[in-house]
């Protein structure tokens, strides 16, 4: 659990650290500036990292599981790869349908 609180905090002060970057003027002054003067949500930005994060802890569990269980048991080894496998293969696709609503949410409409 202390490994969950840690980034969890890490998460919100990245967050607090780069919204005051989102939203500082544009070398014209005199309006709205960074990239909200384009329009579009850091909402959107954030998360998408948390996607990122989301997928790289659960691809990781997978493969150190994987790895300490082929070496309790080496005789069933390909097996649990193969699984390992598809398992990654699945949250990848999960992670990317889930950037691609992150990016549909991020950008302005025309």
């Amino acid at each position: 659990m202390n490994k969950l609180v840690k980034v969890v905090a890490l998460c919100f002060v990245v967050a607090l650290t780069a919204a005051p970057a989102l939203a500082e003027e544009g070398a014209g002054g005199g309006g709205q500036g960074g990239a909200l003067a384009y329009g579009l949500n850091p909402g959107g930005a954030f998360g998408a990292g948390m996607v990122i994060i989301g997928a790289g802890y659960g691809i990781g569990k997978i493969g150190a599981t994987a790895v300490e269980s082929m070496a309790r048991q080496p005789e069933v080894a390909g097996n649990i790869q193969t699984a390992m496998i598809i398992s990654a293969a699945l949250i990848e696709g999960a992670t990317f349908f889930g950037l691609i609503v992150c990016m549909l949410f991020n950008f302005p409409k025309p």
